[in-house]
């Protein structure tokens, strides 16, 4: 049986509140504790506690380092203590590729290399923990989907050893491409560069609030405690069949016939639609009455998103009116698997067809964002993706039979 994890970011996250809300939505506090200790990093306590954000309860997970690295730490370093741990192998692949993350992130907002990117002192124990910590979380949990909400930034400004900077932060912004984030709240910063790299490499999607059965309900705390404010990341936690590839949901298409609307504004009142969740949008070319061309838009939503994408459709569009179709749908279970390339790291889509076997595809937006920024072609990116999916799994089953041997 896996689990559904679903991050509720109305309040930002960072790495202790991903971790709190872990520990509060069932995570056993003893197995987290052990499991860290395959870290091999001490001069470090790990305290738990409950707290009040605003009228919500919640758990706090405090990183007490007694004694920090005596030096900036490399990207190389970090990665060869990750190697040399004894944690499971899945989760030292996606920490690695959290500090990954977090390394690019770091060098696009100050404009250095990757590899010259330092982690100081203290924070690197800290960052550490919250990043190890909350892959281990994920996987002690079984969790088999991780998705999330549209992340809150916060807003206002932040004084940092650069000076006076806008919120999101340089490091924020960066990893947010591609990202849904908004800001509301206090006039303070809700959401960390170590918190948007844990949920890039850990959920396969953002978006509303989906259709689930919530078992258990978390809460992680922040450091900050503003008035009037809960300053917390709320976690729902569901209860999956261990093969979700035989079920089908229930959904609602929305179709409407345009030939008086400009092409221009298709890419946008696309965005607009996937923006309110719908989860599918087509655009066909139609013959219409009197011989006249036209599109055909269709789009698929859950019900509780239905109105807002007709909302959209009746806003955008020259439409005055749109069909609703009920229809149910298959889908393979689906995963998101994130591979390091030359150019930066790709999320690659991965669907269980049964059997032992599978199909993956590399994210687009990724792969594009790393053209743009390398200048290499497009096609020649995601081709190396999936090469390096394909040499992960191939070391993955080479592992698994020298176990078995």
């Amino acid at each position: 049986m896996g689990r559904h994890l679903h991050f509720d970011c109305f309040s930002g996250v960072s790495g202790d509140m991903v971790l709190g809300a872990l520990v509060s939505a069932g995570l056993p506090w003893i197995d987290l504790v052990k499991g860290l200790k395959g870290l091999k990093l001490t001069g470090y306590t790990l305290r738990k506690r409950e707290v009040h954000r605003g009228a919500l309860p919640a758990i706090k997970v405090d990183v007490i380092v007694q004694q920090g690295f005596q030096r900036p730490l490399t990207l190389t370093r970090i990665r060869k203590i990750l190697a040399d741990s004894t944690l499971p192998g899945p989760v030292k692949e996606r920490s690695r590729l959290v500090f990954d993350r977090l390394a690019e992130a770091e060098g696009v907002a100050h404009g250095v290399d990757q590899k010259d990117v330092h982690f100081h002192e203290v924070g690197v124990v800290d960052s550490f923990i919250d990043v190890v910590g909350g892959v281990l979380g994920c996987y002690l949990l079984n969790a088999t989907r991780v998705t999330a909400s549209p992340i809150n930034v916060g807003a206002g400004s932040i004084q940092t050893s650069h000076g006076l900077l806008p919120v999101p932060g340089p490091a924020v912004a960066a990893l947010a491409r591609g990202v849904p984030i908004y800001a509301d709240g206090p006039r303070c910063e809700l959401a960390t560069p170590t918190g948007v790299a844990l949920l890039l490499t850990l959920a396969s999607e953002f978006g509303p609030l989906p259709t689930m059965r919530s078992m258990a309900l978390g809460y992680g705390a922040g450091d900050h405690n503003p008035d009037g404010w809960p300053n917390v990341l709320r976690l729902f936690v569901e209860e999956e069949p261990t093969s979700a590839a035989n079920q089908t949901e229930r959904m609602i298409q929305i179709e409407t016939n345009l030939d008086d609307l400009s092409p221009q504004t298709y890419e946008y009142i696309m965005e607009q639609l996937f923006q309110v969740g719908a989860v599918d949008v087509v655009l066909v070319p139609v013959i219409m009455k009197k011989s006249r061309p036209g599109i055909l838009l269709s789009c698929l939503a859950t019900e509780d998103r239905t109105d807002a994408v007709v909302e959209v459709l009746f806003q955008e569009t020259t439409t005055l009116g749109v069909r609703l179709h009920e229809v149910r749908r298959r889908v393979l279970t689906r995963r998101f698997v994130p591979v390091t390339t030359q150019g930066g790291v790709v999320r690659m889509k991965v669907a269980e067809i049964g059997a032992g076997w599978e199909k993956a595809a590399p994210e687009y937006e990724d792969c594009k964002a790393i053209a743009q920024r390398t200048g290499r072609p497009l096609k020649t990116v995601m081709e190396e993706a999936l090469m390096a999916y394909r040499r992960g799994r191939k070391k993955t089953r080479i592992t698994m039979a020298r176990g078995r041997a």
